[in-house]
């Protein structure tokens, strides 16, 4: 990934941090018949391994699992996370007025995980994968569904219909690209003319990655 000092983050609290909160990831790899890429859920384990490893499943008719084969030897993938995102018109600078020395931009945060993909044919552990994305995301449910409230034989056969799959990661690398170039005047133009269009995602963004403004 193209990434300019003024826009990488590096810190892996935050950049855990994303994942969680985005965790729907782009599986890129390079399979028999070309790149392939996947969108999965992921659950990040990161006290797992140097940077933590992510976690998914797929369906059993997926060939991704199926290329890698049972027992084969880890192979090479990127995952990326997006979060907020959004075009930037020259118009919301001030300077605009001044100069007229700017011109329109894409805004976004993003993070690439590189890693080693293995997979995982048992039972047992698709069971913890499952029972982890679920706690997850019904956490905020008035009513949180558990997999215990499902009949024992219908579990078992979704269980059976997936695989789970984990990916070692190896590189992780953020980019916040929120006009941190700009002026602080610039940047707090930006900021309000996407608090006035109800772009709060992206304002939020902003103002996290210039507290100045």
């Amino acid at each position: 990934m193209y990434l300019p000092e003024h826009f990488a983050e590096t810190r892996p609290e935050w950049l855990h941090a994303f994942i969680e909160q985005h965790p729907l990831g782009l599986l890129c790899r390079n399979g028999p018949q070309g790149l392939n890429a996947d969108h999965l859920p992921f659950w990040l384990d990161a006290a797992s391994g140097p940077q933590g490893t992510l976690l998914a499943h797929v369906a059993r008719a997926n060939p991704l699992w199926q290329e890698r084969g049972q027992g084969a030897g880890a192979c090479p993938v990127l995952v990326v996370f997006r979060g907020a995102d959004g075009y930037v018109s020259p118009g919301w600078y001030p300077s605009k007025q001044q100069t007229q020395r700017v011109v329109p931009t894409w805004n976004y945060e993003a993070v690439h995980v590189h890693g080693l993909l293995s997979v995982h044919d048992e039972l047992r552990h698709v069971r913890r994968v499952v029972a982890r994305l679920t706690q997850r995301h019904e956490a905020g449910q008035p009513q949180p569904w558990k997999m215990g409230d499902a009949p024992p034989d219908y579990l078992e056969q979704m269980l059976q219909a997936i695989v789970g799959i984990e990916v070692r990661i190896t590189r992780i690398e953020g980019k916040r690209k929120l006009s941190q170039n700009r002026t602080a005047a610039d940047r707090a133009g930006l900021l309000a003319a996407l608090q006035q269009r109800g772009q709060q995602a992206l304002a939020q963004a902003v103002q996290q990655a210039s507290p100045d403004v």
